[in-house]
């Protein structure tokens, strides 16, 4: 019977505005390596919420490193990996800061683990982000977006822009603390003078090597209509539908059970096929 010896590094390297980035590697030091996983998480998201711990231990198993992080404005902080606390931050972020986080990260994978394939996996808005990152970096060898958004302005009515500009803040609620969580005008301006730069249809139409698009047909948030124009987009995706699957496939934050939900582990066994071939 084999053993598995699951061990996790914590990593710390500087994001935007010199604000820090934590992250962590999941692998295990009896089997093979055969590559790097990197895991980008979605917004109000970060490295630990739900069931990301079980699947980096579940990739680890299947002899893949598995490095996923924190956003360095997503409002997670030292003291507490298990909440978005820091509002400040989180009232600053901007894509423009995210997509520079994800570029460190992959700076430190290709130093840190050389020589090995780097396969990109992008949940909701950090799917967004992925599928850009993936369109401009030789580095990502596969790109893998479950839930992805297609476009970032989706993620704010059109109506609030007005009130947003004039007053400098909007709030978002939290779903489940149903705390008012603040972003600052600076979002939307980053986004309007950044337009091209951060349109992931136009990215999508780029990627040129091997993507899986992964989305659940019982998602509210993001309709499974967005994989599909995704797919329509870059013909030479592969997409599949999770039946049943909501945006976070079963999984729910704090998360008590051993094991994955049932259409998480579905999501997770057919990116591992996916990566493995």
């Amino acid at each position: 019977m084999q053993t598995y010896m699951i061990q996790k590094e914590q990593f710390t390297i500087k994001g935007a505005d010199e604000k820090n980035i934590f992250g962590d590697t999941t692998y295990d030091d009896k089997n093979t390596n055969i590559g790097t996983i990197i895991f980008v998480h979605g917004f109000k998201g970060f490295k630990d919420w739900g069931a990301h711990n079980l699947i980096a231990q579940w990739f680890a198993k299947n002899g893949y490193r598995y490095v996923k992080f924190n956003l360095s404005h997503g409002g997670v902080t030292a003291q507490n990996f298990n909440d978005v606390t820091d509002m400040e931050a989180f009232a600053d972020n901007t894509f423009s800061k995210e997509l520079f986080d994800v570029d460190q990260v992959v700076n430190y994978v290709s130093t840190t683990y050389p020589s090995f394939p780097i396969y990109l996996i992008g949940h909701s808005r950090g799917g967004g982000l992925s599928i850009i990152k993936a369109a401009n970096d030789e580095r990502i060898d596969k790109l893998i977006t479950w839930s992805s958004i297609s476009d970032f302005s989706s993620l704010w009515k059109k109506e609030q822009e007005e009130e947003w500009t004039k007053t400098g803040k909007i709030y978002v609620e939290n779903a489940r603390t149903k705390e008012k969580m603040p972003l600052n005008s600076t979002l939307l301006a980053d986004f309007n003078e950044h337009k091209e730069a951060l349109n992931i249809v136009k990215a999508a139409r780029k990627i040129d090597i091997p993507w899986l698009i992964l989305h659940g047909d019982d998602d509210v948030n993001v309709k499974f209509s967005v994989a599909q124009e995704l797919a329509q987009n870059q013909l030479n995706a592969r997409i599949l539908k999770i039946e049943g699957a909501n945006h976070v496939y079963g999984a729910s934050h704090p998360y008590a059970s051993a094991s994955l939900p049932e259409h998480l582990q579905q999501v997770v066994e057919k990116t591992l096929r996916f990566i493995s071939t």
